[in-house]
């Protein structure tokens, strides 16, 4: 089984524990890239894929890694 395929597997299960680090290496492995939107964005952050234009926007979690879901 391939690092991507444990990381899809990981986000099934619904962790609680689940942190930006992995949806950050799952997104981009999916085609997304990381925008933080400019200096004021704060912990706003936007994952883009230019292929068919799709967007998703997280928060960075702190002061821990972990997301809430």
């Amino acid at each position: 089984m391939s690092r991507l395929d444990k990381a899809k597997e990981r986000l099934k299960s619904i962790p609680k524990d689940y942190t930006y680090s992995e949806a950050k290496y799952l997104l981009g492995q999916l085609g997304f890239v990381e925008n933080n939107k400019g200096k004021t964005s704060g912990s706003r952050v936007k994952f883009e894929r230019e292929s068919d234009g799709k967007i998703i926007l997280l928060h960075k979690p702190h002061p821990s890694n972990i997301l809430n879901v």
